[in-house]
């Protein structure tokens, strides 16, 4: 395999003039850096990162910090993030550790704290996190994406704000029964972006008078089905709609309204958030939001902060309601 050595000899050049036209770092003259990298091509010479980290101090490598990766949600995020990367021709390295968990604590002690990598980008963490403090502390640059972070730059929906709305959404239609599936269940790990949902729909139902209803599930569909399959087993009380924590839950309820032989839209809507592929199979009424370009902004912010602009600390990603057969008024009879 042909090094900088050969690639220098056959431009005629020094291994220090090589460098430089093969980097981008020094000024080498325009035909000197062309006749530099058509001996590169001609040789098949491919450069080093770990020689080029010499030279510019950076690895090429960013670090991305998930929670999980099963759920559609993350899934979208690491296919925008690693698309993006890949196009800049940086690497990634994938850590996925579950909060509170031991995994979680080896990462950010020994991992993370190697410091390979030219920056980080975390997704999911929780205002109150210690992990926050250890990110700070490796002084590179960081962006999180999900709830907002102290002292962290963060891109993400605004929470509370979509839980009113689609509350809402529910209230203009007549609705006056309505739970909330996807709590977080006692002695899981929190997670304020469910909370923040959870928060606009109080919100809503108190501002109308109404009696607020909540149910704990985990975010996935089969847990949605299970949640509100015990939600709509009284057929006197049960709700005459139901806002999903998340696209999968207000999933899940659907197919157990479907089970039940409840009728949807006209004897039960239901609404979720985030656009998840399978919104359209169900006719899911939704606030879509786009994960896999939230995973390419928070590179773009990235980049720049690692070239000396710092952007806002704070970025609302842009959701828009979609409107879809799930919801309607509720039934007379």
């Amino acid at each position: 395999m042909s090094g900088i050595a050969d690639v220098a000899s056959r431009a005629g050049v020094s291994k220090a003039t090589a460098s430089r036209a093969l980097t981008g770092h020094g000024y080498v003259a325009p035909e000197t850096r062309e006749r530099v990298q058509q001996a590169a091509r001609d040789l098949g010479y491919v450069a080093s990162s770990s020689a080029a980290s010499l030279v510019t101090g950076r690895t090429h490598t960013i670090a991305l910090v998930v929670p999980r990766v099963g759920r559609w949600y993350f899934g979208e995020i690491i296919e925008g993030i690693e698309r993006s990367l890949m196009r800049l021709g940086y690497d990634l390295t994938l850590y996925v550790a579950e909060p509170d968990s031991r995994d979680r604590d080896r990462l950010y002690r020994h991992f993370l704290a190697r410091k390979r990598f030219d920056g980080v980008i975390a997704v999911a963490l929780e205002p109150d996190d210690s992990d926050l403090e250890s990110l700070v502390g490796f002084a590179k640059p960081t962006v999180c994406i999900g709830n907002t972070l102290a002292g962290i730059v963060t891109l993400g929906i605004d929470n509370v704000a979509i839980g009113r709305m689609i509350t809402q959404h529910l209230l203009a239609l007549g609705h006056t029964r309505v739970a909330f599936i996807g709590a977080t269940p006692e002695g899981d790990p929190p997670a304020r972006d469910v909370d923040d949902r959870q928060e606009g729909y109080v919100q809503a139902m108190r501002e109308a008078g109404l009696p607020v209803t909540v149910h704990p599930s985990a975010l996935t569909i089969t847990a949605g089905y299970s949640a509100a399959t015990s939600a709509l087993a009284d057929a006197d009380a049960r709700p005459t709609a139901i806002v999903g924590a998340c696209d999968e839950v207000a999933i899940g309820a659907i197919i157990a309204a479907q089970r039940l032989g409840i009728a949807v839209p006209s004897q039960l809507s239901a609404i979720g958030v985030d656009g998840h592929d399978y919104a359209e199979m169900f006719a899911l009424t939704t606030v879509e939001q786009d994960p896999c370009r939230q995973g390419e902004d928070a590179v773009a912010m990235l980049m720049s902060m690692m070239d000396g602009t710092q952007p806002p600390e704070r970025t609302t990603a842009p959701a828009r309601m979609v409107m879809r057969a799930s919801t309607t008024a509720p039934s007379s009879t």
